[in-house]
């Protein structure tokens, strides 16, 4: 994983950077097994975007209803690593998953 200086600075601040750590780490091997290779933004917001879901994970916040049909487009490789990401965090809803899931999708397109 490369890290931009807001991606640091968004790893350094976090409440819970051990988790964080983690689960970028269980990212950075998902998406190797994948040969998917994020730009430096896209790491730095998929970053945020981590962090943002364990602080909703911590504080049982559950993020509003996502319609899953609105994800059908979303390769079942992303889905399968957004889904392992959310069950790596724990204590979220399945609808995590989906709005995830892009984060991998648009990182997968760079191959294209």
């Amino acid at each position: 994983m490369k890290g931009t200086d807001d991606a640091k600075k968004i790893i350094e601040e976090s409440p819970y950077r051990v988790e964080l750590d983690a689960s970028l780490e269980k990212i950075s091997e998902l998406l190797e097994k994948q040969a998917i290779e994020p730009t430096d933004l896209q790491w730095t917001i998929l970053i945020n975007h981590v962090n943002e879901m364990i602080k909703r994970s911590k504080a049982n916040e559950k993020m509003t209803g996502v319609d899953p049909a609105m994800f059908e487009e979303v390769s079942n490789e992303a889905l399968e690593i957004a889904d392992q990401v959310v069950q790596h965090i724990g204590n979220l809803p399945q609808d995590e998953m989906y709005v995830l899931s892009i984060h991998f999708e648009s990182a997968k397109q760079n191959e294209a």
